[in-house]
Formats: C-alpha cells, sequence, structure tokens
C-alpha cells in the first residue's frame, strides 16, 4: 500500500509556494508593464484576422509592416505555415474593411507576397465587457454550486472545506500557467476551468465516499490510516480515468489546431493537477479539519 499521506508536507508546499508564484507574477508584470492578463478580443473587444501569405514570413516583419501601415500594437500570432493570427484594438462594424486594410498594408510592406484572408471576427467593448462578467458569474457560480453539493452530501464542514481546497488549486494553476506563458484569457480558458472543476470534484467525490464508506467498517483504525487505503482502493479507476481522459486532450493539443490549443493546452495541464490535488489538496484539508470528529 502507498503511504500518500507521508508526501502531504511536500503537497502543501507546492500549494504555497504556487500561491506566492502567481501573486509574485501578477505583481510583477502588472508593475512592469501595466498589466498582467493577456486578455483575448472576447473580452477586450476589438478585431481578429487570420491572413496567409504566399512566402515565409516572420511574427516581428509582419508586425512591424502593419505598424507602419497605422496599426499600432498590433498583437500577431503565427501558426500553421505561412497562416498569421492578427489581433488590434481597432473595432469597426464593417470588419471586411480593416481585414482588406491589413491585407493591402502588408503587401505594400512586403514586397512580393500575396495575401489571403482566411477569417474575420470583431467584437465591441461593450459586449467584452458584459462577456467577461458572465464568465466570471459562472465559475462563481460553479463553487457555489459544488460547494454546497459536497456540504450535503458528506454532512461535513471539513469534506467541504477539502474539495473547495482542491478547487481552488485547480484554478489556480490554470490561472498561474496563463500568467506563466502569457496565455490569453479567452472564453476557451473558461471553459477549461469548468470543465477541469467538474472534472476535479467527480474525482474528490470518489475519494471522499470511500474514506466515509471505511470510516463506518474500519472503526478501530486511525483516520490517516483509513484515508490512505481509501485513495489506494480509488487509486486504480482514478489512473485509468486520468489516462483515457489525457489520451483525447493529447490529441486534441496535437491535431486541435489553432482554434483549441488554448483549450486544449489549458485541459492537460487542468487534468494532471486535478488528480493530484484529489490526492494531496484535497484529503489532507480534510483530514486535518475533521481528524476524529467524523469517527
Amino acid at each position: 500500500m502507498i503511504d500518500f499521506l507521508k508526501f502531504k508536507r511536500i503537497g502543501a508546499a507546492f500549494f504555497i509556494g504556487m500561491c506566492l508564484l502567481f501573486v509574485s507574477l501578477y505583481v510583477y508584470k502588472q508593475a512592469t508593464r501595466g498589466y498582467a492578463f493577456v486578455y483575448s478580443i472576447d473580452f477586450t473587444g476589438g478585431t481578429q484576422v487570420i491572413l496567409r501569405l504566399s512566402e515565409h514570413s516572420t511574427t516581428e516583419k509582419v508586425a512591424a509592416a502593419l505598424e507602419r501601415a497605422s496599426f499600432a500594437n498590433a498583437a500577431v500570432r503565427a501558426f500553421s505555415g505561412n497562416d498569421f493570427l492578427v489581433r488590434v484594438k481597432e473595432f469597426d462594424a464593417d470588419v471586411s474593411t480593416t481585414a482588406l486594410r491589413m491585407k493591402e498594408s502588408l503587401e505594400k510592406e512586403i514586397p512580393g507576397v500575396a495575401v489571403s484572408i482566411e477569417q474575420t471576427e470583431t467584437v465591441g467593448a461593450g459586449i467584452g465587457a458584459t462577456m467577461w462578467w458572465f464568465c466570471l458569474q459562472a465559475v462563481l457560480i460553479c463553487f457555489l454550486i459544488m460547494s454546497l453539493y459536497i456540504l450535503w452530501r458528506f454532512r461535513s464542514l471539513g469534506f467541504c472545506l477539502g474539495a473547495i481546497g482542491a478547487l481552488l488549486h485547480d484554478a489556480l494553476v490554470i490561472l498561474t500557467f496563463c500568467l506563466l506563458f502569457d496565455y490569453e484569457i479567452s472564453t476557451n480558458i473558461v471553459v477549461a476551468i469548468l470543465m477541469i472543476l467538474g472534472y476535479s470534484i467527480n474525482d474528490t467525490i470518489i475519494i471522499f465516499a470511500r474514506i466515509r464508506e471505511n470510516m463506518a467498517t474500519l472503526r478501530n483504525v486511525p483516520i490517516a490510516d483509513i484515508v490512505n487505503i481509501s485513495i489506494n482502493e480509488t487509486l486504480r479507476r482514478t489512473l485509468l480515468t486520468t489516462f483515457s481522459t489525457l489520451l483525447v486532450v493529447i490529441s486534441l493539443v496535437l491535431f486541435g489546431g489553432e482554434v483549441l490549443h488554448s483549450l486544449a493546452v489549458a485541459l492537460l495541464v487542468g487534468f494532471i493537477f486535478g488528480t493530484y490535488s484529489s490526492i494531496y489538496v484535497a484529503s489532507p484539508i480534510m483530514l486535518l479539519l475533521s481528524g476524529d470528529q467524523q469517527r
């Protein structure tokens, strides 16, 4: 039998360290560049265009050409060969006009290159602000409903706070990842967070249910041993579920394309740490807060 609780202090140190990393990154980036998170046009508003160049180029060359053509501070990302995703804060109800200006500018500034418009999208600033508020509400409501469900099912504040701790850990992992690598906070990231919370709470409930069952039958066994026994009894199911899920997510990362890339990467990170949090965050917190009160 694996003694998982033997490493609970390492798990606690990792959780605290990640919290400190998140705060440090947030403060540092806010102080040095004026903003911490990079938000997509889903939340800030603006125009997004995907352009295909006939010849190979670099993001720096494309960004410089757009800046010379009055598209200041354009965010350019290269993907799929000669395709470039360009985002600007400029909003135009007729997005095709903005896209056409970009096309003509690049063809003028980069001689010999033909540019085609593959996709256009525009979001107003008001709609972006509304979308941000709706996404925040969705995450908060998800936390509230899951917390109430755990409290109702297990009738224990220790179990409830253990599950909440694991959920906070999982959400913080994704946000720290976005801060560290400057991943855009988009609706895809919000969807990934909600999916990871659902996945993680399911794994936590399975472990907690087995702990409660074993507490009723193993009445003379120390509760720390019961937690270890319960985690070991559900470990096979946890690993098989995680493995099969990761196969799908890895396929999305490799073959999902640019549109699904941020969602797939966030899910990959979240599923790995969601499995970890059920064992090394939720269970130790529950054990710390409950102790022999549940016997």
